[in-house]
Parts: C-alpha cells; structure tokens; sequence
C-alpha cells in the first residue's frame, strides 16, 4: 500500500482523504497532517469556554449551490443533507445577490462539522499540530520534516495549504518546481479579512429581523447572527454573531496588532447596531489567507474616437488547471485547493476529485 500524505485537513483535504478511502482503500494508507490545534481550516467553528453560549463560524458562513454545481456534486450534497449536516438556508440575506436558480445552504452543527465528517469516514489518521516546514527528495518517496524536526516517509504527499505556505517550504520543491509551474503559483493573489465572534448570555435577543446581513462600509462587509442563521436559538444557550471585515481594511490592516483591530471592528458594530448588548467574550480571527482574489485591471483599446480604457476583472488562481498541479510524477507530488479552481465549498470538492483522479491514475 502507498503511504499517502495529505498536508491540510480544511474541506479540500477532508474530501480528499474521504474519497481516497472509498474510492482507493486497497491501495492507500493515508494520513492527515494539520498546523492547527484543530482541523477545519478555513471552515472554522469557535466555541466559547462557557458552554451556556452558542459556538459561531468564523471562516465560510454557508453554502452557494449553483445548479450546475448541484447536479455535478449530487451525491456530495445528497449525503450531508440526509445526514443533516447541510439543511436549507431560508432566513433573511440582505443584500445578498443570489444568482437564478441558486441555493444557500446552512450547517446547523457549524461549518467545522462537514469537514470533521469527511475526516471521520476517510478513516485517516489524523495528526493535528504537526507543521510541515521542509519536503526532501528521497529516490522514490518524500521525506517530510515537521517545525519541530520530526521526519516521516510518504510515497505521495497532497498539498493543500494556500499557495504562499507551499512556495514558502523548505528542501527540494523549489528545485522541482518548472518554471511555468513557479510563476503560476507567483501569480496567485489572496485577499485578507478579519472575523470577530460575539458571545451573549441566554437572555440576551437580538431586536433585528435578518439572519445574515452585507453592509457597504470601509471596515465592515457582514455581519451574521451566527446561531439565528444555523436554527440553533434555543432557551438556556446565548446566542452568538460574526461579523467579517472588507477585504481593504483587512488589507491595511493585516500586521497591527490583534487587539488594537479588534478594538476597531467592535467601535464600528456598535456604530452599526447600537442596540447590541455586550457579549461574555469576544474572538477575533485573521485570516490572511481568506479567498482566492480577484483583481480590477485595465486595458486600453481603440475605439471609433479613440482610446478607451475598460476595467477587468481578472481571478488571480492558477489558470490551466484541472482543479489540481502535480509538480512531480515520481514521487508524486500534488498541489490542491482553492487555488486550482475558485474560493468556494464547491470548487474545494471539484479539486478533491481531481486529486483522487490524478492519484488513481498513477498508483
């Protein structure tokens, strides 16, 4: 059996490892490694240490199914709603733009929850707190070493991390790496947010009417009312709010000290909603890797009475790719994720796929 490393237990590396087991189990040990004292990744749910409050998602707040999408990735929707991990999102959005014939869906369990069950049937074992920092060359496998100096041998290893981690290991991947390959990977932009969970005491109702809520401000973009959004407003548990910054601020923002920006997001929410309570604890994430980015440029073309200049908009991930990069065919070596098709749950479940395509392929 091939000893298989998945760097990264966010969804695209859940669904991987899943998929390797089902579609694999013969043929595959896999193994799961994650920097994070927990796995999720960028679908993130955060709980208060008083467990009278709701827990709140700090990375993705729920799903977007396109139709196409729906009938490509049937059998994955189909299993975590019959399993009510996934239920329909019908509360209000405002202003959100959702396009004919899409649906949201919500994670009535938190979105760490769909991650956790993909994880949990790959049958994997999972290491969390194991940073990878260096990938060595050995005839025909890897020699992986951890930030702490543990070296392991694997006979594939799946990267799914965000591009600048991969570019920023150690050993022989640079030396691997084609130079079409190298300025793909340069090329990739992400955008940086902050998320800020709110925890409130049982009595505590929220006077507003929305579950989730897009604003047009310079610090704020959205704010949720977590546990109103998931159906999960119950007597004897307070409820919970995140609020997601624009990525500009984000941006400016990105390395100030935490508190120092926390203490601005909350200046702003309560500018926003000055109704709200004070909540029993407060959480602030940043996310400096948040999505896949895209980014306004301009070109000049000739028109009947002259130059004109139109703006484009130009999605920053690697282009030409099937959802995935093997930077090596022996031993394999894959780059996955969201850079290799676009920032949703649905383009992390098409390169999972492709990953399990391209590996059932070569073992």
């Amino acid at each position: 059996m091939s000893r298989v490393l998945v760097v990264g237990a966010g969804l695209t590396g859940s669904v991987c490892a899943c998929l390797l087991r089902r579609e694999m189990a013969s043929k595959v040990h896999i193994v799961v490694w994650d920097k994070a004292r927990g796995p999720g990744g960028r679908m993130s749910t955060s709980r208060h240490s008083d467990s009278s409050c709701q827990s709140a998602d700090l990375g993705a707040q729920y799903i977007t199914a396109t139709p196409g999408y729906t009938h490509t990735h049937h059998s994955v929707y189909s299993e975590l709603l019959s399993l009510g991990l996934l239920q329909s999102f019908d509360s209000i959005i405002e202003g959100q733009k959702l396009s004919d014939g899409s649906r949201n869906y919500m994670t009535p369990r938190g979105t760490s929850s769909v991650v956790r069950h993909f994880l949990s049937e790959s049958g994997a074992d999972l290491v969390c707190e194991r940073h990878v920092t260096s990938l060595y060359r050995r005839g025909a496998s890897w020699e992986v070493e951890t930030k702490l100096g543990d070296r392991e041998r694997f006979d594939v290893v799946v990267l799914t991390m965000p591009v600048p981690q991969i570019l920023q290991l150690q050993g022989d991947v640079g030396n691997v790496l084609s130079v079409q390959q190298q300025q793909q990977l340069d090329g990739v932009v992400y955008s940086s947010r902050f998320a800020v969970a709110l925890f409130f005491p049982p009595d505590v109702v929220f006077s507003f009417s929305w579950s989730a809520r897009y604003v047009d401000g310079s610090i704020i973009r959205y704010v949720a009312a977590d546990s109103r959004k998931r159906n999960a407003d119950v007597p004897g548990l307070g409820p919970s709010l995140v609020v997601h910054t624009s990525v500009s601020f984000g941006l400016e923002n990105l390395e100030k000290d935490k508190e120092e920006v926390q203490a601005l997001i909350l200046e702003e929410l309560y500018k926003l909603l000055p109704e709200l309570p004070q909540p029993v604890g407060v959480k602030c994430q940043k996310w400096r890797y948040s999505q896949v980015s895209c980014q306004v440029t301009s070109r000049r073309s000739l028109g009947l009475d002259g130059h004109r200049c139109c703006l484009l908009q130009v999605l920053t991930s690697v282009p030409d790719c099937p959802g995935h990069m093997t930077i090596l065919d022996r031993p394999l070596l894959v780059c996955a994720g969201d850079a290799f098709s676009h920032s949703n749950f649905d383009g992390c479940v098409a390169s999972a796929r492709s990953v399990v395509a391209a590996l059932k392929a070569a073992l």
